[in-house]
């Protein structure tokens, strides 16, 4: 008699795929990026903010508005959409449909229309433009619901209409030192700069925030075995695993007759030269192979050359040591077409002398381009002591590193 719960070879219990691929909910859970929701906290006081302000400049300028009511109408439009759009980042601030979003523009758009047709009599839409030159704080509200060009753009969109009223209200007699065109600039200033800021404080987050939970992922290497397969190889494993105990199943209980049809002899066939091909990579492939190919921040810029697989020899902490080293090296430099390289062996024996028993050394050579030694993190050093002796040299404005690893031989594994 058999257990009513089975393994597969892989770990996983048999029969409950479709349990094990379900996504996991947890109560009061948004599908948010990581930490953005937090930001439209930020993006909802800048707004109260500008919007006071704005709501202050148009009372001190009450007495002398040509036509206060359209204001007071474009203010409420302006009011409603701002908390429109701040009911969006609470409940959902990972995006905006498209259809919400223009209908959020159209709202801006008539506040501006509103505000402009107001002012236009006194010829000074940067002065007496209020609600209009108030949009900026409605678009950083979005920053985290939409793309950056979009916000960057729909600001630009309202900067131009802004001037092109300008200078459709006064065509000639707007001189450089006129203070109508210095009351223009600051509007559009304020217009422009909420968004431009909002874009970059979002894009710079995300970008750590991307980085950091990289970094997490690719660190569970360190731990690994000499030779084995990565993650995304594990999935992909899984996979052929299941496919292969189910056929086995059918056979053994006789839902596939023997013998084997031609379509499902093909199948098994083709399971099994999968499964081969997996197993022979994980025999060749290194924990530093998968650190690097499975990241999408060191893949691009780090290059491996390890034709003997010799990084599995290392121990954790020096695994450790030369994965932060790369990390620092890239995060050193902003600058475009900054690259690393990292060179293992061949393996040498220790000098005579040395009171090493049983080890041998394993050169490493860490050859970067575009990171100068004045750049680079202090926290390098640490981490590259982590790994062994090293020596630091300056070759075409960029540093190379020499390290000496001292490792188990591999005779002995």
């Amino acid at each position: 008699m058999t257990s009513a719960i089975e393994e597969n070879t892989l770990g996983g219990i048999a029969g409950i795929q479709s349990r094990r691929t379900r996504p996991i909910k947890t109560a009061g859970s948004r599908p948010a990026s990581v930490g953005t929701d937090y930001l439209g906290f930020g993006t909802a006081l800048i707004f109260l903010l500008i919007v006071a302000c704005g709501l202050v400049q148009f009372v001190i300028q009450l007495d002398n508005h040509p036509d206060a009511g359209l204001t007071v109408g474009a203010w409420i439009l302006l009011i409603g959409v701002g908390l429109v759009a701040a009911s969006f980042v609470g409940r959902n601030s990972s995006r905006l449909p498209n259809w919400a979003f223009a209908a959020l523009l159209a709202g801006l758009a008539g506040a501006v229309a509103l505000d402009l047709i107001a002012v236009l009599p006194q010829e000074d839409i940067g002065r007496f433009g209020t609600a209009s030159v108030s949009v900026g704080g409605v678009l950083v509200l979005l920053v985290t619901l939409r793309r950056s060009r979009e916000i960057i753009t729909a600001a630009a969109v309202v900067a131009a209409v802004l001037v092109g009223a300008m200078l459709l209200t006064r065509p000639g007699d707007l001189t450089p030192d006129d203070p109508a065109l210095a009351a223009l600039v600051v509007a559009v200033a304020r217009v422009m700069f909420p968004a431009v800021v909002g874009v970059v404080v979002v894009t710079g987050f995300r970008r750590i925030v991307q980085i950091e939970l990289d970094r997490v992922q690719v660190q569970s290497t360190v731990s690994a075995p000499r030779f084995a397969v990565g993650m995304l190889a594990s999935e992909e494993l899984a996979r052929l695993d299941l496919a292969a105990e189910r056929l086995l199943e059918d056979v053994a209980t006789g839902a596939e007759p023997l013998p084997l049809s031609p379509q499902t002899a093909s199948t098994a066939a083709s399971l099994a030269t999968e499964l081969r091909l997996h197993l022979i990579e994980g025999r060749r492939e290194t924990w530093l192979h998968h650190a690097i190919s499975e990241s999408e921040f060191l893949g691009p810029s780090v290059r491996l050359v390890d034709p003997g697989a010799l990084a599995g020899l290392m121990h954790p902490r020096q695994r450790d040591g030369l994965l932060s080293a790369a990390w620092l090296l890239l995060t050193s430099s902003t600058r475009q077409g900054v690259t690393v390289q990292l060179t293992l062996g061949p393996i040498k024996h220790p000098a005579p002398g040395t009171n090493i028993d049983r080890k041998v050394v394993l050169p490493i050579v860490i050859g970067t381009t575009g990171i100068p030694r004045k750049r680079v993190n202090p926290s390098l050093w640490e981490a590259l002591g982590k790994v062994g002796s090293h020596v630091v040299q300056v070759k075409d404005g960029s540093i190379r590193v020499e390290i000496d690893c001292i490792v188990g031989n591999p005779a002995d594994q």
